[in-house]
């Protein structure tokens, strides 16, 4: 393995991993500081759309920053990346963000290992999850298509919004769910309830990348 693709592969992990560590961390100090369910989500979103806006500043130029596996089915279904890649992007997602689960419960004195007993079901919730990561993956490639120097703010204020937005607080993410599931704590989903969540998930990836095929290609250029 080349050094090059340690470094993205170690890019992915750190990122993820200090997604995770913001993700679960806001949410236990949010839940701690207030009583109002309001407030407390405000406390978490902020700081979930902040850190993605500086992991993916400091680290897309080394791996892209998808810290996504659903964003990085996306490029390989591109063809940016190629599949071992890929492959080995979501197994650095995926054990990223347990870390950083495991160091939030670590920095608020809680049991490092949990279980989520958070429900988080129904078709609802589903639609609002493929909607939630149909509108990442499009603000993503959007961006690398229009304004690829904003893209680090645009994905941050999207899931700031996506949290508010929708049914599901917009997880929109394969490793965020399944590192979710391992937190009991604001921001946990229960491991019965993460397939379905990863599911639509993917499916949302999917149909973006169909329809940004169409919606940001090229338009074609004919002689007057």
């Amino acid at each position: 393995m080349t050094s090059q693709i340690m470094r993205k592969l170690a890019a992915e992990w750190v990122g993820t991993a200090f997604l995770l560590g913001t993700i679960v961390g806001s949410g236990i100090m949010a839940d701690a500081l207030s009583d109002d369910v309001a407030v407390t989500l405000l406390g978490h979103s902020i700081p979930t759309g902040a850190i993605l806006f500086v992991m993916i500043s400091l680290l897309g130029p080394i791996s892209g920053a998808h810290f996504n596996p659903a964003v990085t089915m996306v490029f390989a279904l591109r063809r940016d990346i190629s599949i071992i890649l890929a492959l080995g992007y979501v197994g650095a997602q995926i054990a990223g963000g347990i870390v950083g689960v495991f160091i939030a419960h670590a920095m608020f004195e809680l049991p490092i290992l949990q279980i989520a007993t958070t429900v988080r079901t129904g078709s609802a919730q589903w639609l609002a999850e493929i909607v939630a990561t149909f509108g990442l993956v499009l603000t993503i490639l959007g961006g690398l298509r229009y304004r690829p120097s904003a893209v680090p703010a645009l994905v941050g204020f999207y899931i700031t919004a996506a949290i508010w937005f929708t049914a599901s607080t917009s997880l929109a993410n394969p490793a965020v769910t399944l590192a979710r599931a391992i937190t009991d704590t604001f921001t946990g989903i229960r491991p019965l309830d993460a397939p379905a969540f990863i599911i639509a998930q993917l499916v949302g990836a999917a149909l973006c990348f169909i329809v940004a095929r169409w919606l940001l290609s090229e338009p074609n250029k004919h002689p007057e």
